[in-house]
This record gives structure tokens, C-alpha cells and sequence, in this order.
């Protein structure tokens, strides 16, 4: 099987398109050592076998689309420009093994991500739209030129990032999705989500808008207020409830994880879902089955 011969935008105004599971808790399972700053890029640099094998285990599992390891990849990293590529091809030869079409989504994590210190949970640097935009613009011209199907812009904790990332596509015609993570109606930085979202309403590079690394009982609230400023395809790629404590690298799992409310998330405009931290391969395929 062939990579996905057709946009990914295309596939959205016909049906809804399931994403992977987290790549960390996988990369995990399988007995990566995640440690330092790097996180999954450690893996990317001195394991790529194993993320190749990640990757393989979602397609296996029914995903459709495999975001690859550069979430944590900061331009100034050593060997970032071969990091980034490298992580691109992984996914790309994992999607051509694939037994169903599969598209390559290149991660663009946040600038907090790669400080390493959860303030991609926290948002406002303090850095300038102009700063952010210098930060990020070198990666993504790298991973474009890799050739991914879509660039994901995942975990954006607050406006002045979106903005930011926006203004580096502009014009480019690069698809990418947009994805903010939130807590209680709100960006993590405190923003109001109607706003977060009305950013990339007016942006043609932009196919899907939405959220991830967040509670699943925040995602309703979320797509409605993006379904309010929009018409573009909404996205969702939770996890699984736990709270992430930066200071002990540890995940707090909920007592009890909430259920997914999937289909009011299809019904208000949900056509990207999957999952985010903690959320594997069996996940990933019992929800393609509420789908399909």
C-alpha cells in the first residue's frame, strides 16, 4: 500500500479520519527510555527502529494518520535538521506498509516543549508574536521539505503562539491543522476559546481546528466554541484524563477516566479524532470502530 494518494482536506469533507494514540505512552510500552529533554526525540535520535515500530503499531491498530517524533525538536537541538527529516521518514515508511491509506502529519510542538519544564501547559513565554515566529519558522521549512501530508500544530498552549505559527504559513499553501490544548473553556494561557479559534477561521492553510492534550470532558465545550466562529473541520485527540506533574515527570491518572462522548464531538463538526498522552493502540481501535 501506497502512502494516501489525496489530500487530507479531501478526505475530511466526506467523513470523519481516525488519528494515532499518544506516541510517548507507546514508545514507553515498548521499553524506550524517554528521558531528558529530548522526550520522544531521544527515541527519534537513538532508536529510530523503535519509533518506526510505534508508528507501525497504530497503522496496525486502524490509524489513518501517524503524527511523527519531532514534537520536542527545537531547531538548536543537535542534528535537529536530521532529527526532523528522519522523523518524517519513519512514519512515511510505516504508512506505506500500512495495509489501508495512511497520512503523514509532521508535529510542531510548542516553544514551551522544547523548555522542557511543561510550559506548553502554561503558555505566555513572554516572548513576541516576531520571537515565536523566528523560533518555530526553521523547523517547519525543514519538516515541509521532508514532505509530510499535513503539518500538525499540536498543543498550542495561547494565542500569541497561534499567531505566531500562522503568520509562518501564511502563504505557503502548507495544509496544517491547528490544535490548542484547554482546560475549563479556556486556552491554557486563560484565553477565550472563541477568540483561540477565530484566528485560523480566515487561514487556507489551515484544514482542521480544534484541541488535544487535554481532559475529554473539556473537548465538547471546546469544538462547540469552535463550531461558532468556523466552518472548518474540527479535531480532537484527548487524553485519557490524567493531570501531568512537570516537576515529578509523572502522570496523575483520574480516578475514574471519563467516557467519550463521540458522537456529539462527530455532531458539532468532529471529523480528525483520536488520542493523545496514554491513549494506545486498543484505544485507537476501539474508537475507529465507533467511527466506522
Amino acid at each position: 500500500m501506497t502512502r494516501a494518494p489525496g489530500p487530507l482536506a479531501a478526505a475530511l469533507a466526506r467523513r470523519a479520519v481516525l488519528l494515532d494514540g499518544g506516541l510517548s505512552n507507546q514508545l514507553a510500552a515498548q521499553g524506550c527510555d524517554l528521558s531528558g529533554g529530548l522526550w520522544t526525540g531521544r527515541v527519534l535520535a537513538e532508536r529510530p527502529d523503535q519509533v518506526e515500530a510505534a508508528h507501525t503499531a497504530y497503522a496496525r491498530a486502524g490509524a489513518e494518520v501517524l503524527i511523527t517524533a519531532s514534537y520536542q525538536i527545537g531547531y538548536r537541538a543537535p542534528e535537529a535538521e536530521v532529527l526532523l527529516r528522519r522523523g518524517v521518514a519513519l512514519a512515511d515508511r510505516a504508512a506505506r506498509a500500512a495495509d489501508h491509506e495512511v497520512w503523514v502529519a509532521a508535529s510542531v510542538g510548542p516553544y514551551g516543549a522544547v523548555l522542557a519544564d511543561g510550559s506548553e501547559y502554561r503558555g505566555r513565554y513572554g516572548l513576541a508574536v516576531a520571537e515565536l515566529a523566528d523560533f518555530h519558522r526553521p523547523r517547519i521549512e525543514t519538516l515541509v521539505e521532508a514532505g509530510p501530508d499535513v503539518l500538525a500544530l499540536e498543543t498550542i498552549p495561547d494565542t500569541t503562539e497561534a499567531e505566531a505559527l500562522l503568520g509562518v504559513l501564511s502563504g505557503s499553501g502548507v495544509p496544517a491543522w491547528l490544535s490548542y490544548t484547554v482546560a475549563d473553556g479556556r486556552t491554557r494561557a486563560g484565553q477565550p476559546l472563541a477568540e483561540a479559534f477565530a484566528l485560523a477561521a480566515q487561514a487556507p492553510e489551515v484544514i482542521a481546528v480544534g484541541v488535544n492534550c487535554c481532559d475529554p470532558q473539556d473537548v465538547g465545550p471546546a469544538l462547540e466554541a469552535a463550531a461558532s466562529v468556523t466552518r472548518k473541520p474540527l479535531l480532537a485527540y484527548p487524553n485519557d484524563g490524567s493531570v501531568w506533574d512537570a516537576a515529578t515527570g509523572r502522570w496523575h491518572a483520574p480516578p475514574t477516566p471519563p467516557p467519550w462522548d463521540v458522537p456529539a464531538w462527530l455532531a458539532t463538526g468532529a471529523r480528525l479524532l483520536g488520542g493523545c498522552c496514554r491513549i494506545d493502540p486498543a484505544a485507537v481501535t476501539a474508537l475507529g470502530a465507533r467511527l466506522s
